[in-house]
């Protein structure tokens, strides 16, 4: 079931070169696991994936809808966040399960199963995916740099590029300490937070209620600064639940040493890459939490008028919108708004690193390409710098507020390619780990898996389309016309035709494909 090794050595000179290998090859099975040893010992061998993963789902995307939502709605959308990680850590599990059963990440998975024009556009729709996410770092790491240490923003931008010698760096120390990074990243951040949340004294009796969904949360009334808890649902479900996490994580679990004669050993793999998936998604969880609680308790209600991350760090400094004497007391030295900023340089590093792999394993995978990992970053990010620079080169001359304004319309705008990539990686994943010829007996869903698979992929499906028409009306901004408001639902019914096309014609090819397998296996038996 694994792909053959297929490299031609005349390529090796060249940038790009034909490769159809393992995953992540330089990292695959690098990490051994010790043998006979405890629980916990065996935990901390596998541990390390899952951080990898779980910053996707804590990332500068996320900070803003989760803050203001809870600026909006108090704790009523709690619910959405606990729901939101725990479909995460279903998909993560099979995605984990997928690689280590099958020895093939997602992309390569996909392309083995369908055709090469097939392949191609799945590759293009998920590298814009990446990208999308990409600009969200670069908006959250440039501004960070800004805010620290008052750089301009320009300037700032370009050092975003910059970032691509850190990860040079990382690549030659061993993926261990690679992972080692990520996780003392997601625990300043963790730290950053409850930090703040403490202060603020929240009610917890109100935010543990909150984790109950009621007709509520998804209710299209009552709109605050234009804003209801369905869109406000949507948005947190949009900036948590990523494509791109679910091809990294069938390639990084592959970085373990593992016996794949013993099913045994197979399945003490999946079982601990499990444990490590769920743990840091946990975390995640927490993080997103706290960014809401934030958003109810560290400022008084309505007082973040600005969303943006240049508002919350003013917000963070300014005595008139924080929620109590202690809070403000700290406020006056810039000790939040500081920690505000390092918590967010953090989040974009941590996201890129991750973003950078994943190019990696969808080049690979759906065109059989690969290139060096710096050309690999400076390609992504040059692109997504593109569309930042301009945004802020054209508003530079206009005022600071309309500045904010632009780079944060440009986030929550990039967010929207998400939406139209994720039902390409959640439906294959699904559809793969639900087949016994793929997985094998002992390794397809069981069928509570399966049920609320489904469940989980129909609803994010749903809303993420049922959303569409309103992400694309705020393009148009506040003062939208009848036309224009006509226009973008126009375009949005004609993207949501052609998702559900291709998404047929990917369903067609992916259930031929595993036809085409169920035959070759029953050949198999029988010889």
């Amino acid at each position: 079931m694994t792909l053959s090794h297929n490299h031609n050595n005349s390529d090796k000179q060249n940038f790009f070169q034909h490769s159809n290998g393992l995953s992540l090859e330089e990292v695959n099975g690098s990490v051994a696991i010790p043998k006979g040893k405890g629980f916990w010992k065996t935990l901390f061998a596998y541990s390390g994936p899952g951080a990898l993963v779980a910053v996707g789902y804590m990332d500068p995307g996320n900070w803003s809808t989760s803050i203001t939502g809870g600026q909006n709605f108090q704790y009523l959308l709690m619910s959405v966040i606990l729901m939101s990680s725990l479909i995460a850590m279903l998909l993560q599990y099979m995605a984990a399960k997928l690689g280590i059963v099958t020895q093939m990440d997602l992309a390569q998975a996909i392309r083995a199963r369908t055709s090469k024009k097939l392949g191609i556009v799945l590759w293009i729709l998920t590298e814009l995916a990446i990208m999308a996410t990409d600009i969200a770092e670069v908006i959250g790491a440039a501004i960070a740099l800004y805010l620290l240490f008052n750089i301009p923003l320009v300037f700032a931008v370009f050092i975003t590029v910059f970032d691509v010698l850190l990860l040079l760096l990382l690549t030659k120390i061993g993926f261990r300490k690679i992972e080692a990074l990520v996780v003392c990243l997601i625990l300043v951040i963790l730290f950053v937070f409850i930090y703040q949340v403490a202060l603020s004294d929240p009610s917890w009796a109100e935010a543990f209620k909150g984790l109950i969904p009621t007709s509520k949360t998804f209710a299209t009334e009552p709109a605050i600064d234009g804003q209801t808890p369905l869109t406000g649902a949507l948005g947190i479900i949009g900036a948590t639940v990523m494509p791109h996490n679910l091809y990294l994580h069938s390639a990084v679990s592959q970085t373990r040493k593992i016996d794949h004669s013993d099913n045994e050993n197979v399945a003490q793999a999946v079982r601990f890459s499990t444990w490590d998936s769920n743990i840091q998604l946990t975390m995640a969880f927490f993080v997103n939490a706290l960014l809401l609680i934030m958003g109810v308790a560290v400022f008084k209600t309505g007082a973040v008028k600005d969303p943006s991350f240049f508002g919350l760090y003013q917000a963070l400094s300014d005595p008139s919108t924080l929620s109590n004497g202690f809070l403000i007391t700290v406020a006056k030295s810039g000790l939040l708004s500081t920690l505000f900023a390092i918590a967010l340089l953090a989040s974009g590093q941590n996201s890129t690193i991750t973003g950078t792999l994943t190019g990696q394993v969808i080049m690979e995978g759906f065109i059989h390409m690969r290139m060096p990992i710096w050309l690999r970053r400076l390609v992504t990010r040059l692109i997504s710098v593109i569309p930042v620079l301009i945004c802020v080169l054209i508003t530079s001359g206009k005022g600071t507020l309309e500045e904010h304004e632009a780079l944060n319309t440009l986030m929550n705008d990039s967010q929207v390619f998400l939406a139209f990539a994720l039902p390409f990686s959640m439906i294959p994943l699904l559809m793969m780990t639900n087949s016994q010829a793929e997985m094998g007996k002992q390794f397809k869903n069981t069928i509570l898996v399966k049920l609320f698979g489904w469940i989980s992929v129909i609803s994010l499906t749903s809303l993420d389309l049922i959303g569409l028409p309103g992400q694309i009306e705020a393009f148009f901004g506040d003062k939208a016309s009848s036309f224009d408001i006509f226009l973008a639902d126009s375009i949005a019914y004609v993207i949501i035709f052609l998702v559900l096309w291709l998404l047929a014609w990917t369903i067609f090819d992916l259930y031929k494909g595993n036809k085409r397998l169920a035959a070759l296996e029953k050949t198999r038996q029988l010889d």
